[in-house]
């Protein structure tokens, strides 16, 4: 991990080279009659001192994102952000290089899905998960009856998204969002979600110091996005405040209502492990491949213990580490809560906690750990190299998507192998 670096902030210290920063941001978002634009910065110079380029650049840098603060803070303003929310908000706001670092990093080496799965559902978070469920038993149950979201699935995505409580990151949300909306990168969405940010400190839910999350300005025990904590969090405990920094009542309600809302239903599974019939069509493995689980039966599709599968209506087959791994049958509750974290490694990783909560199964067939993941750049050999032989796979960008599998399924079929679209060292090495 590269080295935390020593972010630009705006103060009121004598000493600031930045004072006059801060001077723009409080003319142009202290008071109305202000004009849009932030007046011109000239950098801070001592007598007899000559600056080095790096300062130079630093002040240069710190200048712009004054005046981008400026900018949005007039912008926010036309939306109905008052001053004082604004003062409050920016006043001392900073930019923090970290996170546009982290925002442009692409890690080169991804991880399989037993390897996630090993550290999101271990051990110690089972037992610490089970711990927590004994103590919020009677108002996560009370919570299950009225938005229908079993107490199990509640806890363990309380454990993945922020280990029960332990860690809700540290980095203040104002400040990673107006970086990111710097940045430009991904403006359009920084902006928005800045603009939720502050109408949640106009409300009076959080105060801006308490506000704080990750560096892509998911916030508190739940990662909400500002965005989502505006349209479900829920004040649980009465307080007047939806805290899901602090309020464990509050995070379990805003949870639940996030995934009620999201296409929850009511006494249904999110899935379950199942084995497969032999000489089954893995390119069906699809969730474009839907239909109610009698279906499936009737293929020949059998849950691990051979009991008779849930009464799901629009089932698909799961196959995250392709033919030669674990087999799962997923309904719309899977489908649900990728709603919250659109990964399928992050699902399962839920579905298996909660299970495993509540006394159920671990997964019971073998993960191929013989096979070692692709890196990006393996990754993006293998799009360009199935485009080029005609198999088309979309845009080559280092990254799984359905065209990719698609892709992978044609080549394989090409060779008269399992086409389960899973991408493998040996298939880059034979399309090489």
């Amino acid at each position: 991990m590269a080295a935390m670096q020593r972010p630009y902030r705006f103060s009121v210290s004598g000493h600031s080279r930045l004072v006059s920063t801060l001077l723009a941001i409080f003319a142009v978002a202290g008071c109305a009659s202000a004009p849009s634009v932030a007046p011109a910065l000239t950098a801070p110079s001592t007598a007899g001192v000559n600056p080095t380029r790096a300062e130079s650049d630093e002040v240069a840098h710190s200048q712009k994102f004054a005046r981008w603060v400026a900018e949005f803070s007039t912008f926010a303003r036309a939306a109905g952000i008052d001053e004082a929310t604004l003062h409050i908000a920016f006043d001392n706001v900073r930019l923090v290089p970290r996170v546009i670092e982290l925002d442009r990093a692409q890690p080169e080496f991804t991880r399989t899905v037993w390897d996630y799965l090993d550290n999101a559902v271990s051990p110690q978070r089972i037992m610490r998960g089970q711990d927590k469920l004994l103590q919020l038993r009677p108002q996560t149950d009370a919570l299950a009856g009225r938005f229908g979201v079993p107490t199990e699935i509640l806890v363990a995505i309380w454990g993945m998204e922020s280990n029960y409580g332990g860690y809700v990151g540290d980095i203040p949300t104002i400040d990673a969002l107006a970086t990111l909306g710097f940045e430009g990168r991904r403006e359009a969405w920084a902006r928005d979600q800045l603009l939720s940010a502050l109408k949640i400190l106009q409300n009076r839910d959080i105060e801006r110091a308490q506000m704080i999350g990750s560096w892509a300005g998911a916030m508190g025990q739940t990662q909400f996005l500002p965005s989502n904590f505006l349209a479900y969090a829920v004040d649980a405990d009465g307080d007047g405040r939806r805290d899901i920094w602090g309020s464990v009542a509050d995070v379990m309600a805003s949870t639940a209502n996030f995934l009620a809302n999201s296409g929850w239903q009511a006494g249904q599974p999110w899935g379950l492990e199942v084995t497969l019939p032999p000489g089954f069509d893995y390119a069906r493995a699809d969730d474009g491949v839907r239909q109610p689980a009698s279906a499936w039966t009737n293929e020949g599709v059998q849950s691990m213990d051979r009991t008779p599968l849930p009464a799901l209506a629009d089932g698909s087959i799961l196959l995250p580490a392709g033919a030669r791994g674990p087999a799962f049958l997923v309904g719309a509750n899977f489908r649900t809560i990728l709603r919250y974290n659109n990964s399928t490694s992050y699902a399962l990783a839920v579905g298996l906690l909660a299970q495993q909560l509540v006394g159920g199964p671990a997964v019971q067939a073998s993960w191929p750990r013989n096979l070692p993941a692709l890196t990006r750049s393996q990754l993006l050999a293998l799009q360009t190299t199935l485009n080029a032989r005609g198999f088309d796979s979309g845009t080559p960008d280092g990254m799984m998507g359905p065209a990719t599998r698609d892709g992978i399924r044609r080549y394989q079929r090409s060779l008269d192998l399992p086409a389960d679209g899973y991408p493998t060292q040996d298939l880059l090495q034979r399309l090489q």
